[in-house]
């Protein structure tokens, strides 16, 4: 049986006939345990309430992707409209643009396991119902336009909840492995994810693919009814939900390394994710690969992600100077968006790509992990939803992407954004020092 690694919590607790003390469902935050020495890839799942918040991680990404190649398909087979496509794309992106802000407020504020139970709920109901709506064969566009709002909605509080989630359920020293896993549970789904829903849509069709994601949204909400919270250490936020914004962001404002890492956390979706959106001009007008090829290079950039976060996982609690490993891995991101762009053949592409994916992912999880060192619980929520907010960026890095490929071309499209993400890189080197002495 596992040993917990938790204090009682004495403020809250009850006291049973025989004067035993009885735990009550929120505990405080497990004690450190001391450096280790050698590879503990898998640490943070010790911690019991940890472990569930990571499986439902890994079926709530699962059944996300699920939805996604889901929602593409059934919009195309019912407008044969690309156009619609990026419509709703962008759709899905706006709500973490617009509605971040005022749900980190609510994280702060409320009961967060009861609010992630909440949330959950809420993604079920509309999954199942999603999916007897296609079945009945009543659906229009905009009924997935509707559908696409309100799970997104969902999410831009989701993703700010569970972030902040992760610091009470795990030590201090374990916090880069908790979110290094999670890391690893979201670009594992990232690969199996699109395939298994193009696989369901084929066997089970559409409307069953909603029933799978409902289910897997089913497993989430049991995972996270095992959940037990550490105690938030501070005053949850009070008074109205304005005045708990603007004290989120005097809190930012004040602070330049938590500052220094949200504008940070803009730079992939900005200036690196829009690669992904040109690979189909790669695949035709530069390497002149078949189909085939476009699969293996949008697959690479998960490979080197998944190698990444297993390495971060094994050997990141003995990195002390994390914003050192954070603007390396800010420069070395680009240089391969350089080296990505000079590319003419598949095997360098691929290589270029798997380099691409892994920088990537270590410089974005050692940005959430500092920030999750830094912000104390009570703002916590507030300063995760504005990092959520480069998701909503996402459609306006791929659409400047888009119109400079049209002016220069794909390839120096590719290398002035790697090229700025280097600059980037050395500007916040040495206009930023205080991102630089952060010490874990």
């Amino acid at each position: 049986m596992e040993q917990s690694t938790a204090r009682p919590a004495v403020a809250g607790g009850d006291i049973d006939a025989d004067g035993v003390a009885v735990l009550p469902a929120v505990l405080t935050r497990p004690e450190p345990r001391g450096p280790t020495r050698g590879v503990h890839t898998f640490s943070s799942l010790a911690h019991m309430s940890y472990r569930y918040l990571w499986i439902g991680t890994l079926f709530m990404s699962l059944g996300q992707w699920i939805q996604q190649v889901t929602l593409g398909y059934v919009m195309y087979d019912l407008t044969g409209s690309s156009v619609l496509l990026g419509v709703m794309s962008t759709v899905r992106a706006l709500p973490f643009l617009f509605l971040s802000p005022v749900a980190g407020v609510i994280v702060d504020r409320v009961d967060r396991r009861k609010l992630l139970l909440a949330i959950q709920g809420s993604l079920v109901v509309t999954a199942i119902a999603m999916g007897l709506f296609v079945r009945s064969g009543l659906l229009e566009p905009w009924h997935l336009f509707v559908f696409s709002i309100i799970t997104a909605s969902a999410w831009a509080a989701n993703q700010p909840l569970r972030q902040a989630l992760v610091s009470m359920v795990v030590p201090r020293e374990q916090l880069s492995n908790a979110v290094a896993l999670n890391s690893f549970a979201f670009n594992i789904t990232k690969i199996v994810g699109p395939a298994l829903g193009g696989f369901l849509i084929a066997w089970v069709g559409a409307s069953g693919n909603f029933l799978v994601q409902g289910f897997a949204y089913v497993a989430v909400l049991v995972s996270v009814g095992q959940i037990r919270l550490a105690a938030t250490e501070g005053e949850p936020a009070q008074g109205s939900v304005w005045a708990n914004m603007v004290e989120g962001f005097s809190y930012i404002r004040g602070s330049p390394a938590v500052l220094a890492l949200l504008i940070a956390a803009l730079v992939p979706s900005v200036m690196a994710m829009p690669y992904q959106t040109l690979m189909p001009v790669f695949q035709k007008d530069v390497l002149n690969v078949g189909p085939e090829g476009l699969g293996l290079m949008l697959a690479a950039p998960g490979i080197g992600a998944v190698v990444c976060t297993l390495g971060l996982a094994s050997f990141s609690e003995r990195v002390r100077r994390k914003g050192y490993i954070l603007l390396v891995a800010m420069a070395a991101t680009g240089i391969c968006l350089i080296l990505f762009s000079r590319t003419t053949t598949l095997p360098w592409a691929m290589v270029a790509l798997v380099g691409l994916g892994g920088f990537q992912i270590l410089y974005n999880a050692t940005n959430m992990t500092m920030l999750q060192l830094i912000v104390p619980d009570v703002l916590m929520g507030r300063v995760m939803s504005l990092y959520m907010i480069n998701v909503g960026l996402s459609p306006a890095g791929a659409l400047f992407g888009g119109i400079m490929t049209q002016a220069v071309g794909a390839p120096a499209t590719l290398a002035l954004m790697g090229a700025l993400v280097v600059a980037m890189a050395v500007v916040m080197f040495f206009r930023n020092p205080e991102m630089r002495r952060v010490v874990t």
